[in-house]
């Protein structure tokens, strides 16, 4: 009932409130796409601070919702600081400083506290480039603490819970709980699990709300996923009331498969280990998305065997985990027999058609994912995606003071990184963090295309050319993430209802139109994994870029939309559908800067200094940005 003297109640919220705020204005029942970023760091996070970034959780936050930052990577004139800014403000973010040495480096850095005139800390102080790897030899592949931690690592564990307390603090101070709800920020951090050749576990632990633990727990006292998960449930889900989190894995594409075995993997020794029942139900509990993309490269596909899709091809490293980034040293790991080759174990789809096949064998699929996107930026900067923004990654990256002639700005095999994208009804909390437990996510790999997909049994075959698509997906079935329901009586193929609509950019960059929109499957059939990618809208067109000077010409769709029925389908098979939304090609931010630096490749001997790569056999000039949808799953009924 209205207050005769007050505005309407809000409308019921289909999801848990778990805390106190005004109601969002512009709350939408049908769901809004809400653009962010779930993996940045500060200088809190060890790797970063060694690299000189000097910004602090406030400063990120404040740069994500739009205001300049002066930063100090290592930029393409060679200066020091330079003040950046994102060309569109972001709807949510979440830090994720790394757990690990999180104490250590506090206690470095702050001269006052016990331990900080150890050694070890005078070196960090003097030497924080040479020191980053001195640190991470010995907590992240060791996982042994320094003695300056005190007995019991009580030193270290103090200043932990010290920083994390500013942690939460920050991301406090950014949340928008007034009815304008401008802008979300979730609490979170990185658990930076490496084992052997520096084969990468990650994940970001992303926590509902402000009801957290005293103490996240890190790399060295959880082994492996599943211990992690058993210190989550510990310390958050029973330990604190109103507690709630999630687990998000890095991009598996430095993981040499381990990303995808059993979460009670604690080397590669158990790339094989049967995952068990409960294991799977907890891995879907924890970890219902996935990041397909981020600075450090594209997990989605790798080409090989049943993968003859062309478009796998899109910003691959050439190895498999984190021993590859460093060339001189990567020679050494190969010569001492470790195969660095990247395999489509690794990859998003491989894994998406395992779980299908596990789901056969136990009842429950544990590699059942969304997909998001996000930059896994060192400069304390979400969101700076953009091809024409590049400034590089700073961390285990190329950084400030690093003594490296002016050039690129970063390792030209890496990128700028991607963006997260979920389906909420309002921005806040509680709605954002259940769109992520349902899997109505997206990614993309910078720009902010809007794509809707919904997949049923009997959507209209004009509903593109009809008003309210999105109630009709919804009625009609469901959105991404979710699960084809049961086959009504004489019901054929499922039906997929995709739209998508071209990034409005900004005024001063407009958004590239589209070329396609594909529908990607993966099916059991007959005891064997198969997969094929389907043109559903849009296709080749005469879109091209101009090498030497960025300029793109040719056509493209301001929108593409598709009510596509599957032509292979099979009753009998289990299979998932997700969409990818290809644009025009356009020239990438190495590209854009050997343009700008006027580099001939013709004339080599005049390239100059930092700018060789630009002319390098394996350069990638031209970016066909894309978006990845969560998949849609089937089930025989």
């Amino acid at each position: 009932m209205r207050d005769a003297d007050g505005p309407p109640p809000p409308p019921p919220r289909p999801y848990p409130l778990t805390e106190e705020r005004e109601a969002c204005e512009s709350y939408d029942p049908l769901r809004q796409p809400l653009f962010g970023d779930t993996h940045i760091h500060t200088a809190l996070s060890f790797d970063a601070r060694s690299q000189d970034t000097r910004a602090l959780p406030p400063d990120a936050y404040r740069f994500a919702r739009g205001e300049a930052l002066a930063i100090q990577p290592y930029d393409a004139h060679g200066q020091g600081m330079r003040t950046v800014k994102l060309r569109r403000p972001l709807d949510f973010a979440a830090l994720t400083d790394h757990a690990e040495m999180m104490g250590e480096v506090r206690i470095c850095e702050r001269t006052d506290l016990p331990g900080s005139q150890s050694d070890m800390c005078w070196s960090w102080r003097a030497l924080k480039p040479l020191m980053f790897g001195v640190f991470a030899t010995r907590n992240l592949i060791a996982r042994q603490r320094w003695a300056f931690c005190g007995g019991d690592a009580q030193y270290c564990l103090d200043a932990a819970r010290s920083v994390w307390g500013e942690v939460a603090d920050a991301a406090e101070g950014a949340y928008d709980r007034s009815a304008a709800c401008r802008f979300t920020s979730f609490v979170g951090y990185e658990w930076t699990a490496s084992v052997e050749n520096g084969t990468n576990l990650h994940r970001n632990v992303i926590f509902r709300n402000a009801q957290v633990p005293p103490l996240p727990p890190s790399w060295v006292e959880t082994p492996s996923a599943a211990d992690l998960w058993d210190h989550l449930e510990r310390d958050c889900l029973d330990g604190v009331e109103g507690c709630d989190v999630l687990t998000i894995p890095h991009n598996s594409n430095l993981g040499s498969g381990l990303m995808f075995a059993s979460a009670g993997a604690r080397g590669l020794a158990d790339i094989d280990r049967p995952v068990t029942e409960v294991e799977a139900q907890r891995r879907q509990r924890f970890e219902p998305i996935i990041e397909i993309m981020q600075h450090k490269g594209d997990s989605e596909c790798l080409l090989g065997g049943d993968t003859s899709d062309e478009a796998c091809g899109f910003e691959k490293l050439p190895y498999n985990s984190f021993a590859g980034v460093n060339r001189v040293q990567a020679q050494a790991v190969v010569d001492a027999g470790v195969n660095l080759t990247p395999r489509r174990r690794e990859m998003v789809r491989q894994a998406l058609k395992r779980g299908l096949a596990e789901e056969d064998r136990l009842g429950v699929n544990p590699l059942k994912y969304g997909i998001i996107a996000s930059t896994d930026s060192h400069l304390a900067t979400p969101g700076l995606v953009h091809e024409a923004d590049a400034v590089g990654h700073g961390g285990a990256g190329i950084g400030a003071g690093m003594g490296v002639p002016a050039g690129l700005p970063d390792n030209p095999e890496f990128n700028p990184g991607g963006l997260a994208v979920v389906w909420a009804e309002e921005n806040a909390r509680d709605s954002i963090f259940a769109g992520l437990l349902r899997r109505e996510t997206y990614g993309t790999s910078g720009p902010r295309p809007i794509v809707r997909f919904f997949g049923g049994w009997d959507y209209p075959e004009d509903l593109c050319g009809q008003e309210g698509f999105a109630a009709a997906g919804y009625a009609g079935g469901v959105p991404m993430g979710g699960d084809l329901p049961a086959a009504p009586e004489g019901a054929g193929a499922p039906r997929f209802a995709v739209w998508a609509q071209q990034d409005a950019g900004s005024p001063d960059s407009p958004g590239t139109p589209l070329q396609r929109i594909q529908v990607v499957k993966g099916w059991l059939a007959d005891g064997e994994l198969r997969e094929n990618v389907y043109d559903v809208a849009g296709g080749d067109n005469d879109a091209v870029v101009d090498l030497n000077t960025c300029q793109e010409s040719g056509e493209g769709h301001q929108e593409l939309c598709s009510v596509w029925t599957d032509p292979d389908f099979d009753a009998g098979d289990r299979a998932f559908y997700y969409v990818r939304v290809l644009e025009n090609p356009t020239c990438r931010w190495s590209q854009r800067l050997c343009v700008a630096a006027a580099v001939n490749c013709a004339d080599p001997e005049n390239v100059a200094p930092g700018y060789a790569p630009c002319c390098a056999e394996d350069h990638r000039p031209v970016i066909q940005e894309r978006a990845w949808t969560s998949p849609i799953w089937y089930a025989p009924n």
